[in-house]
């Protein structure tokens, strides 16, 4: 059981959803239908928003307690999770084991030439997550964390008000104190607008990229500065409290309720260091809030977001590279960054 809320105090952030094992296989080329690709390589790590999040933070130094919610399986992969958790500092005692469901996995294939990565995935125990697996009167925590909507099969689930079992959460998170935040992943086999959107009044701050952003707004997707920013304001107006935060690989774009639009573009990361792109988004989120949570403003959070973003792609997995958020500001800046967007 965790500490009870301390209400004229909140420090640290609790991270729920999606706890998954990543495979990834380095592949030359993606085949066509029916026809063969070679593996190079192939390494296991972190997946999944909450882990990668937690995991980050922690490799950041962000110096503030972290903690976990969610299922995993009564198997390697889930005594791996328990594992990695602990040698992290991440306060894994909300993340329960079943046994009738296994530790969800994806196999993430990533072409070695570009980078460029593919998921296939089993949902796993994460499915069965429900609110009865939450507590939120028994963190300190400042920050909740919710990803991936479109990928968690029970907390989307739709009841006959129109609204989820995961804006029902974010409901109870900011009755108790909580900054909510939510992520969401590209899914095409889900109804976005029905499992965001009621989630949308509930959330202080939203993360998504690009595609994801048109799929929600139901518009062509563009990196058009303006179009993002207007596509962004369509979003903010739908009820998110303080902020929606736009991802892409050529920068990010941060649209507050109060105040101008944001921009930072990406770090010029030289293509022979980048390995791969998978948790580069999660990446980028760690970074903005690490700055969050500290307090800073939305220019500097967002420079810790690409800089940490930049950082993870120099290897295949989600975190292997990430360094503390003094060393990844310092990474970016040598490297420097794009004059603008760099939009094509």
């Amino acid at each position: 059981m965790l500490a009870q809320p301390d209400p004229s105090h909140r420090r640290g952030l609790l991270a729920g959803g999606n706890w998954i094992v990543d495979h990834v296989k380095m592949i030359d080329v993606w085949p066509a239908q029916d026809a063969l690709a070679n593996i190079s390589a192939q390494a296991d790590g972190n997946g999944g928003g909450p882990y990668n999040l937690t995991k980050n933070l922690a490799k950041l130094g962000c110096g503030f307690p972290l903690g976990g919610v969610g299922l995993i399986g009564r198997d390697a992969d889930g005594e791996a999770i328990l594992r990695d958790c602990a040698s992290h500092g991440i306060d894994a005692r909300a993340i329960q084991q079943v046994a009738t469901a296994p530790t969800s996995y994806t196999n993430v294939m990533t072409v070695t030439s570009t980078g460029r990565r593919t998921f296939f995935h089993q949902q796993g125990a994460n499915a069965l997550l429900d609110l009865t697996h939450f507590d939120l009167t028994q963190t300190n925590a400042r920050i909740f964390y919710l990803g991936y909507l479109c990928l968690l099969k029970t907390l989307d689930q739709v009841d006959a008000t129109g609204r989820t079992k995961a804006a029902h959460l974010f409901e109870q998170a900011r009755a108790a104190g909580l900054t909510t935040v939510a992520d969401l992943v590209s899914n095409e086999s889900s109804d976005f607008a029905a499992i965001v959107n009621p989630c949308l009044p509930q959330l202080d701050y939203l993360f998504l990229n690009e595609y994801e952003l048109a799929h929600l707004v139901r518009a062509a997707a563009s990196k058009i500065p303006t179009q993002l920013e207007a596509q962004a304001r369509e979003v903010l107006q739908r009820g998110v409290h303080r902020a929606v935060i736009v991802h892409l690989p050529e920068g990010a774009l941060c649209v507050p309720t109060a105040g101008a639009v944001i921009w930072r573009p990406a770090v010029r990361v030289p293509a022979n260091l980048i390995v791969g792109t998978a948790g580069a988004g999660d990446a980028f989120s760690s970074g903005f809030l690490l700055g969050l949570h500290e307090g800073w403003d939305f220019q500097r959070c967002l420079e810790l977001g690409v800089c940490a973003a930049a950082a993870s792609l120099r290897d295949a997995t989600c975190s292997a590279a990430v360094e503390s958020w003094q060393n990844c500001l310092a990474l970016g800046r040598k490297m420097g960054f794009h004059a603008d967007l760099q939009i094509k």
